[in-house]
């Protein structure tokens, strides 16, 4: 027997039920996942409620069609007409001047969860040009596609701050959007005019699908809610010399190398809680091994509550490098972990994991003052 999906309304359509008094010339920071749970667009219903003179895109653009990392520049948008700004890339001059201009910025992108997932910096960033131009900051909420309850990972040091990892906050936060907005506002100094429109049926036991809400992916390499999981412990293989999984149909859930000898990695790092490990194999269509057979690992969830990604990543990781001379770190790694504490000789996986999830657990005490749920 299915259990019934929870109705949820996202801060997009609490404007649509209950309005909104947006103030003065409007921008909109959007991607395709800025939906009314109708699906129509966000872009639509503010040009409906406000004067929207602009929007601004994130990593992927704001059609979401974009791979990691591309650089995007500005055009007009043809479904509307409005110019579109770039909020990634080397210089974003031209979209601060943008911003500048406007009287109120309204946020409306889905999260997926994870720190080193660049849109919440984009927010932020976007929030400390709005404080230092007397403009109003608008987030329109969404929900944390890993619930609310769970955080884990590291917390990073400011020493490996960058734009996979802006703040001393952890891996995985389990803070929604707007939340994380509140409480960056005032634990950063940021001090912008902002409003959070909150979420209606959401708990922060939730997940993605236990609402009846459609998951749109929020990029090209988070295709479902499952892979929004794994990506918390298998995106730090990015920082490393293996694929993690770009290029097949099913990123993050699956890391490997021409070189890896899955068998003995699963051995070695063992059963693992809420998760089973299998041997498998692919060819990438793009980024790492591009077009090269590969040896690998798929992550399959069977209990998403047991099931803790970034320790299980953190093991493979560790197990593999300590059975392949082949394997090489990026100094990426730095960054996805917030930490180099990975690169010490004596580095065990277990006392890192205990240690760095005492520190997690006293960070999100701090944050429960920031909760909207």
């Amino acid at each position: 027997m299915k259990t019934a999906k929870q109705k949820v309304l996202c801060g997009v359509d609490m404007v649509a039920k209950n309005g909104f008094d947006f103030q003065g010339k409007c921008g909109l920071i959007t991607n395709h996942t800025g939906v009314l749970r109708n699906l129509s667009s966000t872009v639509d219903i503010l040009k409906e409620r406000c004067n929207l003179v602009a929007l601004f895109g994130p990593e992927h653009g704001v059609r979401g069609d974009i791979q990691a990392g591309e650089n995007i520049v500005s055009y007009t948008d043809k479904k509307t007409g409005l110019p579109v700004y770039s909020l990634f890339g080397d210089d974003i001059s031209e979209s601060e001047k943008a911003i500048a201009s406007l009287d109120t910025v309204i946020f409306d992108i889905q999260d997926v969860g994870a720190r080193f997932y660049t849109y919440a910096y984009t927010m932020t960033d976007a929030m400390k040009i709005c404080a230092e131009n007397g403009v109003k900051f608008v987030v329109l909420d969404r929900p944390n596609p890993l619930g609310g309850i769970k955080a884990e990972g590291t917390v990073l040091d400011r020493d490996f701050s960058s734009f996979v990892g802006r703040f001393p906050t952890p891996t995985r936060c389990g803070l929604t959007i707007g939340e994380f907005a509140l409480m960056m506002n005032e634990t950063e100094n940021i001090g912008c005019d902002l409003t959070v429109i909150p979420l209606e049926g959401w708990r922060r036991e939730m997940y993605y699908d236990d609402t009846d809400l459609v998951f749109i992916q929020p990029s090209p390499n988070i295709p479902t809610v499952d892979t929004a999981f794994v990506y918390i412990g298998t995106c730090i293989f990015e920082g490393t010399n293996l694929s993690e999984g770009r290029g097949t149909t099913k990123p993050f859930e699956m890391i490997g190398a021409p070189w890896l000898n899955s068998k003995a990695v699963i051995e070695k790092v063992g059963q693992q809680d809420g998760v089973v490990l299998r041997e498998c194999s692919f060819t990438p269509t793009f980024s790492d091994y591009k077009d090269t057979f590969c040896h690998g690992i798929q992550l399959h969830i069977t209990d998403r509550e047991s099931f803790s990604p970034f320790a299980v990543g953190i093991r493979l990781l560790d197990a593999i490098r300590k059975t392949h001379s082949e394997f090489e770190f990026d100094p990426f790694i730095t960054s996805l972990l917030g930490t180099d504490r990975i690169l010490q000789p004596d580095f065990d996986p277990e006392i890192f994991i205990a240690e760095e999830q005492r520190k997690v657990n006293e960070w999100q005490k701090f944050s429960k003052k920031w909760y909207l749920y």
